[in-house]
């Protein structure tokens, strides 16, 4: 069945015409009778009454007129994606690490965008997911994060992959609580002063091809008997604001989101270990205005955030 003469059939039904249905489509009106009637011979079955009044259609010729018009819209709908939008639409695709200095600089990049069409795409998930969507799910940017003592097994990992890496920066997590928190009242705080209380922890972390009783037995101290698991930020500020008896291990997050949340954030002086958020992006990617304005807010953010730590 050739779609055209379905196009031509449409025509005809709606002006009820041969002749100015030839007109509308610009094409000679033989042309289009022929069309019809191969098109009737095609599927085996009269579409149209030839009368003196014109086309009219029969039983069988509206209930394909129906189905015809059904096709013939899903076609312009198509064609009009394709044409006019999706192609010419900028995209923006990122995975990273749960942190509200990177979430803050994508709400400052997001201001930005100005007034293209653009589909962007922002996951907040694990070193290993972040690999994982690049190479699978055509994201163009991520951002790892690692402990310092894994920095040469990332690197060769990166090389061997094809990455290109840039350091974003690198930091020792802090403690964050409620300003109510018995432990926000602490000059200075010890791992042993945890011991009691409840630790908010994000459920996935992953070192590439390491065993997962090694990394989580080094990323969770066994002095904690209570712990809470969650997959997101959201909820994990919600309790802590709520639950003075909480508090989180957290990158360093801006002002302004621990005053949203009655939060404050403090240094353990126990914690001496270093980590690393580090910016990837495949060797053969030319990055986009969209993915440098992206970097930009993000070394705005860190810079803003981290100057205290």
């Amino acid at each position: 069945m050739n779609i055209l003469h379905m196009k031509y059939a449409a025509e005809v039904a709606k002006e009820g015409s041969l002749s100015k249905a030839a007109q509308n489509l610009l094409i000679a009106q033989p042309n289009i009778s022929r069309a019809i009637k191969e098109l009737e011979a095609d599927l085996g079955i009269v579409i149209f009454d030839r009368s003196a009044k014109g086309m009219i259609l029969t039983a069988q010729g509206e209930e394909f007129i129906n189905y015809a018009k059904g096709i013939l819209n899903q076609i312009d709908h198509v064609e009009k994606i394709y044409k006019d939008g999706m192609r010419k639409k900028a995209k923006f695709s990122i995975s990273v690490p749960r942190a509200s200095y990177i979430a803050d600089a994508f709400v400052k990049f997001s201001k930005n965008i100005g007034s293209e069409a653009v589909e962007i795409f922002y996951k907040e998930t694990n070193s290993q997911r972040a690999i994982h969507n690049m190479l699978n799910h055509d994201y163009k940017l991520g951002i790892v994060r690692y402990a310092d003592n894994y920095d040469r097994y990332f690197k060769s990992m990166l090389d061997e992959k094809g990455f290109n890496y840039e350091l974003v920066t690198e930091f020792s997590y802090c403690l964050m609580m409620s300003k109510t928190s018995p432990l926000a009242k602490k000059e200075h705080i010890k791992i042993d002063d945890l011991e009691g209380y409840i630790e908010v922890a994000h459920a996935d972390p992953y070192v590439p091809s390491l065993p997962v009783a090694k990394v989580i037995k080094e990323e969770f101290p066994d002095n904690i008997d209570k712990r809470i698991f969650v997959f997101e930020r959201a909820s994990q500020f919600d309790i802590l604001c709520e639950n003075e008896k909480t508090f989180m291990w957290v990158s360093p997050a801006p002002q302004n989101l621990l005053e949203r949340y009655n939060l404050v954030q403090k240094k353990c002086d126990d914690n001496k270990k270093v980590y690393k958020d580090v910016l990837i992006y495949k060797k053969d990617y030319k990055l986009s205005r969209l993915d440098k304005l992206f970097i930009t807010e993000l070394c705005n953010s860190k810079r803003k955030v981290f100057k205290d730590f």
